[in-house]
């Protein structure tokens, strides 16, 4: 029988209670034992001026674009499709070898920085080999992109070929692609200017989805009048298809309520506050991407207010100075200190372990929750909130426990 390891450090953070300080965590094999008080256990290991976190959850990125960093600069909102048509050359110009070399060195970042949960939009499920081996638990959410029918079905061909997850007819061939413990798939209908979405509908069923939704100016412009910017866009590309746009942006969502399994909605930068959601529903905001484009104030917390669930992405290294969802959150404190401290933590864990359907397990340090936490490092001062210290800009090593095993 594994040992049991008690440890402490300035402050703990649970997340489904209030932080504890000098505040113990056990750990019982890779699973969390206890959370208790200052004095109620003694500690083997005193991790010092830390504060012990859930595991980090970084809901949203693309790592096969991870060598792109610095070299497709954003735009301002009202030029968008001028920065997707770099991001298709610089993918339509990469070799295998470097599109799985970029893989690696993204998902070598999220690690780094403390994230054991992500969610990775993954084109032909490139990313699968690299994430399934490491140290972590994902959500691959397979890309499908096609205006016309031909297109979308061909993109579906996996799928209904049985190569992703499970072997549910017992007499089709094992999966290509199968889940393991800890990596699931969903899909991901890109968004509503790529995906014939009359079609993507019926496949909200499959495992999670992760859907591009009011990302900028012209695609309510697309969808509201099929004019604008992504005409031309999607004529240069040779794949305009006005039969396709076949949903406004008010009733995009209600389309897809139906869904029983969980839902997410990524950047929603102009989505209007009113939009209905179900509680199988997510917003991912991509903080740092967002400013990046010059998009007015995000409306994330009025739908927080509204009580949706909303967590945060880092998106990509074409977007996005780095992969660490800590330092997204901070940019939020940074620029909105209104937003309560619990609530600010609560996104980059609890909030997107339940947008992608993991919260049993993962998103909050709980008994019988698997034994995943973050040490942070705290600058050496006080805090009438302790957030103050988590969120404060502050360098430092951070150490990452996973499954009851220090991460090397």
């Amino acid at each position: 029988m594994s040992e049991s390891r008690t440890f402490t450090a300035r402050w703990v953070f649970p997340v489904a209670g209030p932080p504890l300080p000098h505040g113990t965590v056990t750990v019982h094999g890779d699973t969390i034992a206890a959370v208790e008080p200052h004095g109620v256990r003694t500690a083997d290991e005193d991790l010092g001026n830390v504060a012990i976190i859930p595991g980090l959850v970084n809901a949203h990125t693309h790592l096969d674009l991870s060598g792109a960093r610095g070299l497709i600069p954003p735009t301002d909102p009202e030029h968008f499709t001028d920065w997707l048509r770099g991001v298709i050359a610089y993918r339509r110009g990469r070799t295998p070898e470097q599109v799985q070399a970029d893989i690696r060195a993204g998902l070598a970042e999220c690690l780094r920085s403390g994230t054991t949960l992500l969610g990775d939009i993954t084109v032909g499920g490139a990313s699968y080999a690299t994430v399934t081996t490491a140290a972590t638990r994902a959500v691959l959410f397979w890309e499908l992109i096609g205006l016309s029918e031909e297109r979308y079905l061909a993109g579906l061909k996996a799928i209904s070929n049985n190569k992703l997850g499970g072997s549910w007819d017992p007499d089709a061939p094992p999966a290509e692609y199968p889940e393991t413990h800890f990596c699931r798939w969903g899909l991901s209908p890109h968004a509503p200017y790529s995906v014939n979405h009359s079609h993507a509908r019926g496949q909200l069923f499959f495992g999670s989805a992760a859907i591009h939704l009011a990302e900028s100016p012209a695609e309510l412009e697309l969808l509201a009048t099929k004019s604008g910017p992504f005409v031309e866009f999607l004529e240069d590309l040779g794949v305009w298809n006005p039969d396709a746009i076949t949903a406004t942006l008010g009733d995009f969502l209600v389309s897809h309520e139906k869904a029983a399994s969980p839902s997410l909605y990524i950047h929603c930068n102009y989505l209007p506050l009113d939009t209905p959601f179900q509680p199988h529903q997510s917003i991912v905001y991509c903080p740092r991407t967002h400013g990046a484009f010059l998009h007015p104030p995000h409306p994330f917390r009025e739908f927080l207010k509204r009580g949706v669930r909303v967590c945060l992405g880092t998106d990509s290294l074409a977007s996005n100075p780095d992969l660490d969802i800590l330092a997204e959150a901070r940019f939020v404190h940074a620029r909105h200190p209104d937003v309560a401290g619990e609530q600010l933590l609560r996104m980059v864990t609890l909030a997107g372990a339940e947008a992608h359907g993991w919260a049993k397990e993962c998103g909050s340090l709980e008994v019988g929750k698997s034994a995943d936490f973050v040490a942070v490092p705290l600058p050496e001062r006080d805090a009438a909130d302790p957030h103050e210290l988590l969120f404060a800009d502050h360098p430092g090593e951070r150490r990452t426990l996973f499954r009851g095993e220090w991460r090397v």
